[in-house]
């Protein structure tokens, strides 16, 4: 991979980013997982890509990239850590209704 592929790369996950953006804000949670899958993938390729060397224009092009996916990141966090935290509420209280109708089955 040479630095115009990194920075096809980079900018690939940063448009997979912005589509997660807005799949999170739709609580699109299938879609958000597709993409998810995707952007693994790229980043995937260009964590085993060798380092190579960018110009002035690209490193700068790249710092940018950069600080939009972790932009990107920040929002679909707001979005799936609320919905996360009422899965987990919903499976303790699963968890709950089991371990007081197992308790109920053995004494009876």
């Amino acid at each position: 991979m040479n630095s115009a592929e990194k920075i096809a790369a980079y900018q690939s996950i940063s448009n997979l980013t912005g589509e997660m953006v807005k799949a999170a804000r739709a609580s699109d949670w299938e879609k958000l997982e597709m993409l998810e899958h995707r952007c693994a993938a790229v980043v995937t390729q260009l964590r085993a890509a060798p380092p190579v060397r960018f110009t002035a224009d690209m490193q700068q092009q790249k710092v940018e990239l950069i600080h939009k996916i972790l932009a990107d990141d920040a929002e679909i966090r707001t979005h799936t850590e609320p919905w996360m935290k009422s899965v987990q509420t919903l499976l303790g209280n699963a968890g709950m209704a089991r371990r007081v109708h197992q308790a109920y089955d053995t004494h009876t």
